[in-house]
């Protein structure tokens, strides 16, 4: 079994700049994508930025600028950088991650639980 437990959110003004962090544990073998969603009150869960095992990233266009993932491969996390936060980063920020197993070399989708972000005005 593995699992993603993310930690950093909470209650953050306006303009402040917050980091998440997520790390995967159990019987992993590798991983591949790692990313993190989110979903504000009444929408859909949302792509908000993702990191490839080589490095390569991509961002929501909402975010790009003012957001930055980065991961530790030794370490199996990935954190998000989040600067300059508006009122509409309100939202559960979701760690993903298509992890590999030791009994296995198929990935699977991984999600961690969540954890909620709010941006005071």
């Amino acid at each position: 079994q593995v699992q993603l437990v993310e930690s950093g959110g909470g209650l953050v003004q306006a303009g402040g700049s917050p980091r998440l962090s997520c790390a995967a544990s159990g019987s992993i073998s590798s991983i591949s994508a790692m990313s993190w969603y989110r979903q504000a009150p009444g929408k859909q869960r949302e792509l908000v930025a993702r990191i490839f095992t080589g490095g390569p990233t991509i961002y929501a266009d909402s975010v790009k600028g003012r957001f930055t993932i980065s991961r530790d491969n030794a370490k199996n996390t990935v954190s998000l950088q989040m600067n300059s936060l508006e009122p509409e980063d309100t939202a559960v920020y979701y760690c993903n991650a298509w992890i590999a197993t030791m009994r296995s070399n198929t990935y699977l989708e991984v999600w961690g639980q969540g954890t909620l972000v709010t941006v005071s005005s």
